[in-house]
């Protein structure tokens, strides 16, 4: 008689079709945002050093890449600006003829349907490169939240449709929700970066996005990498104050804080796979070390099975191909 048990779990893995068959996570386009940075000019695509294959793009540029993405079937892009000139109070975030502004305007003309996500903070817009308003060498809470609404509000008017505030400045959830009510912004969701860490991994999109602190750091308002408690709380906080979607930033490093966060709250969660992520990958790649490919979406499906519902990803174009 065999030794082996009635039970033999390789049965089911003799071949693809099989496996596909009994597959419990299946990754789909429709899981994926793509991130965007948009620069002022014209007929520009500049190359990021740090995260081959992505770019900052002039508008017209970035409506073509916008194009590219509904043509792909990706269901939207979150957008990221760098203004000409930046001041203490980041005020061409809020500007109505800001660089993100025309962006979204000139893509929701050109791709209507294409689901337009605006990350709304000002570290990419102060010259001291923080994520709020900066007094005695500290970043100030409260005068911050009238900056990130008035923010949201020259986003949502330029056609956003998903406000994604990523300062991590306390109560400005509902700050943001209560002004989008008051002006008659009542269907806009609000996708929080709920639990967003201060991380290293965010190193290229500093480049990317020309953001780096002039000073210091921003340990004093993300979160403690070391922190799953604190996360659930933040999350607590933020489905109180009127979010929609809850985000986990980075991905690959809290994947347990994605899983807690699904099961604990059985909302819709996002999860950015960051920068460093990628950057990791396409270098080790380049280098041929690994298989770029499978290592991608070995690290997507670990986030899908996490339990995000919502993958923000610089693979996004290349997941499509590779599905198919």
């Amino acid at each position: 008689m065999s030794t082996f048990p009635i039970y033999r779990p390789r049965r089911l893995r003799a071949n693809e079709n099989l496996r596909r068959l009994i597959r419990e996570t299946t990754l789909s386009v429709n899981d994926l945002i793509y991130p965007m940075f948009v620069v002022h000019g014209h007929d520009t695509a500049t190359e990021i050093s740090a995260m081959p294959g992505c770019y900052q793009y002039s508008v017209d540029k970035l409506v073509s890449a916008a194009k590219e993405l509904a043509t792909l079937g990706i269901p939207g892009t979150i957008l990221f600006g760098i203004p000409e000139e930046k001041d203490p109070l980041g005020s061409e975030a809020y500007a109505d003829d800001g660089i993100i502004q025309q962006a979204v305007r000139a893509v929701k003309d050109a791709v209507p349907d294409l689901l337009v996500m605006t990350d709304v903070c000002l570290c990419e817009y102060t010259d001291h490169g923080h994520c709020g308003v900066v007094e005695a060498g500290e970043v100030q809470n409260d005068p911050t939240l009238e900056l990130l609404v008035k923010e949201s509000l020259s986003h949502v008017r330029a056609g956003a449709d998903v406000i994604a505030p990523s300062d991590m400045m306390d109560g400005r959830v509902g700050a943001i929700r209560t002004a989008l009510d008051e002006n008659g912004y009542q269907n806009i969701p609000i996708m929080a970066y709920s639990a967003k860490y201060a991380s290293a991994f965010y190193g290229p999109f500093r480049e990317a996005a020309e953001s780096t602190p002039q000073f210091g750091d921003r340990r004093a308002y993300q979160m403690d990498p070391a922190n799953a408690e604190e996360a659930l709380r933040e999350v607590s906080l933020d489905i109180e104050e009127g979010a929609d979607i809850l985000m986990v930033k980075p991905a690959l490093a809290y994947l347990d804080v994605i899983h807690r966060v699904k099961t604990e709250f059985q909302v819709p969660v996002a999860a950015y796979n960051v920068s460093g992520e990628y950057a990791m990958i396409k270098a080790a790649s380049q280098n041929g070390w690994i298989d770029e490919p499978r290592v991608a979406m070995e690290v997507l499906n670990s986030i899908k099975r996490a339990g995000a519902d919502i993958i923000l990803t610089y693979f996004a174009k290349s997941v499509v191909e590779w599905l198919q």
